[in-house]
């Protein structure tokens, strides 16, 4: 009867500690590229988070013994926003890009072209650029990484570690200004090739009033796009996925 006791104590003592560490990493996958995706359903997330649970649990300390459930409340709430704390600073670099791809589209004349391929409509460079980071942090292991600093943010942020709201506030306005800094660093030789087009254009619309620079020059951008889409997108998902690591 003893064995048994101090079994069944072991088990309730790994059982709230992989609860809890499920909490930070669930909240942390519904916010994660290609993992917490809307298109993907929510099992499938509930499944990866289950599985990183497996990883990070046994990588970190024991949750100190808490005698209730009412006891763990508390914790429970403090690990969910930890957990989605570090899940928005990892998504806002996917909104960097869509944003940047916003800003290449609306410069490029291509808005349109196969917006509504995706859950949330997006530009068709916005969503050719983060179908191919995505598939790019795949390849470069982001699961992997992704466990590594999950274990990591224990380190940061133990078991309990409340996150007042003026901290959280300044990193969370540190994170969104580095976001529109990034997705303007990635779009901006889309924006020099319009801001130069848009000069040519209207040099020759002054040399030439009579001619409809319009039909001319509306062709020459979208190919330009094109072109310039294919020439740079390897130097933006690579600055891109420098950002990521």
């Amino acid at each position: 009867m003893e064995n048994l006791a101090s079994l069944y104590n072991l088990l309730d003592t790994y059982f709230w500690h992989g609860f809890v560490v499920f909490l930070r990493i669930a909240a942390v996958v519904s916010l994660l590229p290609a993992f917490g995706e809307q298109s993907v359903p929510t099992r499938v997330k509930v499944a990866i988070a289950l599985c990183f649970t497996a990883i990070v649990a046994p990588a970190i300390e024991l949750l100190p013994n808490k005698a209730h459930f009412f006891e763990l409340f508390p914790l429970m709430l403090i690990e969910t926003l930890v957990g989605f704390l570090f899940g928005i600073g990892i998504r806002l670099l996917i909104m960097a890009l869509q944003t940047a791809g916003a800003i290449a589209a609306q410069s490029t004349s291509l808005s349109q072209l196969l917006g509504g391929a995706s859950v949330e409509p997006l530009a068709a460079i916005g969503y050719i650029l983060t179908m191919a980071a995505i598939a790019l942090a795949m390849i470069a292991g982001l699961h992997v990484k992704v466990a590594g600093a999950l274990i990591f943010s224990y380190e940061i942020f133990p078991f309990g570690t409340l996150i007042t709201g003026a901290s959280a506030s300044s990193w969370g306005v540190s994170k969104v200004a580095s976001a529109f800094q990034l997705a303007f660093i990635l779009a901006s030789p889309f924006i020099f090739v319009s801001i130069l087009y848009n000069l040519t254009l209207g040099a020759i619309n002054k040399a030439m009033p009579q001619l409809m620079v319009a039909f001319v020059g509306a062709p020459v951008i979208t190919f330009g796009g094109v072109f310039l889409l294919f020439v740079a997108s390897p130097l933006i998902l690579d600055t891109w996925l420098n950002s990521l690591e």
